[in-house]
């Protein structure tokens, strides 16, 4: 990671403060730089709200990145950070998936359904009211922040909405008025994540890519709200969302091992592609982590041919996002993050390249002493849902946005220690 800087301006301050003050004051008036962390907000989806092991559950909300963010900027003038927490009695939230076995390393997933935080039988949350400064929404997007109906749509941003504002407040109008100081925006990850997690198919508003020219319009108009009295903060890019072990633990040459351990006769594992083609799958082909436990590879159909290793029964392209669809989200990211960091830079705010970072994670990064990967279960950097960050994961993206506060704002806010978060809680 980087170390701190302190510009010439800064050092000048703080000798001269030194000169006509006790100590201790100077070093308060000087760690947080030309930044101002009295009241800090922090927007964005999932990742930004604590969302883990496909649900959003009071501990994930507790180690959420803004959260320990907070805790640090607390140090260096930081006000109280605020979040939409569950109660103690309904901890669990949405629900969420356990781990209750991993036996030669195929996990069991069991879903948790106690201590939900449901107020009916059609699934909507219990609402929270009052302040809130992590305003991260599982599920938000960059275009559909400005679709007021989606209010109505999705659970986590109807919670904190008034029942007069469901289906007719924008994200973006939530997001107003909140007499910020300091922000953080992670936004846009899902423009692209749910084309890539349906498979390249798409089926609604939430799996389409966003059109490029209109995710630039709408981030512009993002960051002209979150900077519109001069307020410094910390954008972040967005990941190669097909880095992450949803698509990189279920793969070809796994599939056809498994099959010639039954029938040493399996040469291939087929696939229908986004053209409507079949063909062989090589590497290049992501198949979707659900596919694991789906039990369809190798059940023959009417006909009697395997599912997956025939041509006339291949894996179906909602489980595949083939190469071809690959390359065409990678371009998509790119271009978004080309967006982002020009914007971020006309306004001169501090960016967090979580995209080169979580790069570095995949391969394998030794912080703090702790060793962390992407790998599904194991790597510690990933939850169980294959897509979001365990706690550990959280204190290492926490630590990626201060390095970057730090180093522009000449800011002095401690890092994270990353050894005293969990990865993944493996059965007892």
């Amino acid at each position: 990671m980087k170390r701190y800087i302190i510009n010439s301006l800064a050092i000048a301050a703080m000798f001269f403060a030194a000169a006509c003050k006790p100590e201790i004051e100077s070093t308060a008036a000087t760690t947080a730089g030309q930044a101002n962390f009295s009241k800090y907000i922090s927007i964005g989806n999932s990742l930004t709200a604590g969302f883990a092991d496909g649900g959003l559950y009071l501990e994930g909300q507790k180690v959420a990145y803004p959260n320990l963010i907070a805790a640090k900027m607390a140090t260096v003038g930081g006000g109280s950070f605020t979040s939409p927490f569950f109660t103690d009695a309904q901890a669990n939230g949405s629900g969420y998936l356990s781990l209750t076995a991993l036996i030669n390393g195929t996990p069991t997933l069991t879903p948790v359904t106690t201590n939900l935080a449901l107020r009916d039988a059609t699934g909507k949350l219990t609402k929270f009211s009052g302040e809130v400064q992590n305003l991260g929404v599982p599920g938000m997007r960059v275009d559909l922040a400005f679709a007021a109906p989606f209010g109505a749509a999705n659970p986590y941003l109807e919670r904190l909405l008034t029942d007069a504002q469901v289906g007719t407040v924008s994200y973006f109008q939530f997001i107003q008025g909140r007499n910020h100081t300091f922000f953080s925006l992670w936004l846009g990850n899902n423009d692209a994540l749910g084309y890539a997690t349906n498979g390249g198919v798409t089926t609604d508003a939430t799996n389409v890519l966003t059109d490029k020219s209109t995710f630039a319009l709408l981030y512009s108009n993002l960051i002209n709200l979150l900077t519109a009295n001069g307020q410094k903060g910390v954008v972040a890019t967005i990941p190669d969302v097909t880095s992450i072990p949803y698509f990189n633990t279920v793969t070809v040459a796994a599939l056809l091992n498994a099959a010639k351990a039954i029938n040493p006769a399996a040469g291939a594992v087929y696939i229908q592609t986004g053209a409507g083609t079949v063909r062989a799958a090589t590497a290049e082909d992501l198949i979707r982590l659900p596919f694991q436990s789906s039990g369809l590879f190798g059940v023959p159909n009417a006909a009697g041919l395997p599912y997956g290793l025939h041509p006339l029964n291949p894996i179906a392209n909602n489980w595949v996002l083939d190469k071809d669809e690959v390359a065409r989200v990678k371009d998509y990211v790119l271009s978004y993050n080309s967006t982002i960091k020009s914007l971020a830079e006309s306004k001169s705010l501090a960016i967090a390249d979580t995209y080169s970072y979580l790069n570095q994670v995949k391969t394998g990064i030794v912080i703090q002493g702790v060793s962390i990967n992407s790998s599904f279960i194991t790597g510690g950097a990933f939850s169980l849902d294959g897509v979001h960050l365990t706690p550990r994961g959280n204190a290492v993206i926490a630590n990626v946005f201060i390095d970057a506060i730090n180093n522009k704002y000449g800011s002095n806010i401690p890092v994270v220690d990353v050894s005293q978060y969990r990865g993944v809680k493996f059965p007892n």
